[in-house]
């Protein structure tokens, strides 16, 4: 297929979908994290822009090993949008902001481990290599 003037490059970056601009980007930075309406300390729902099922399930599944954890779920409400919402209730007035950050912060943990793991066993199999060195 060849490509015309009306044709528009995109641009794989990292900003979260920050407008740049020409600007340091905070300016511009969208929320990509909001409360729902009807939300309390102990039960609160949230929207996760530009996420899906990978960070969803997940994060479902790192909050609910959480022993002050009543529920936690997650939906797709569609799929043409790129919105994942998370519904958190906790016991005995436990604070479900905490809960949501320490959540996000045990996965963040999780994947640096699964990251260091596999680098290892990367580095191990290239220099069992012949000739093979780690990258």
């Amino acid at each position: 297929m060849a490509r015309t003037e009306s044709d528009v490059e995109m641009a794989d970056d990292a900003t979260g979908g920050a407008e740049q601009n020409g600007s340091t980007g905070d300016e511009f930075r969208k929320q990509r994290l909001r409360l729902l309406p009807n939300s309390t300390e102990t039960a609160a729902s949230f929207a996760f822009d530009k996420e899906d099922h990978t960070l969803g399930n997940a994060l479902r599944y790192i909050i609910m090993k959480n022993p002050d954890v009543e529920f936690c779920g997650y939906s797709i409400p569609h799929p043409s949008e790129a919105v994942m919402n998370l519904r958190i209730q906790t016991y005995d007035d436990v604070n479900v902001f905490e809960v949501l950050r320490k959540g996000l912060e045990d996965l963040s943990d999780l994947c640096d481990v699964v990251e260091d793991k596999f680098v290892a066993a990367r580095d191990e199999y290239a220099a069992s290599q012949p000739g093979g060195e780690a990258s």
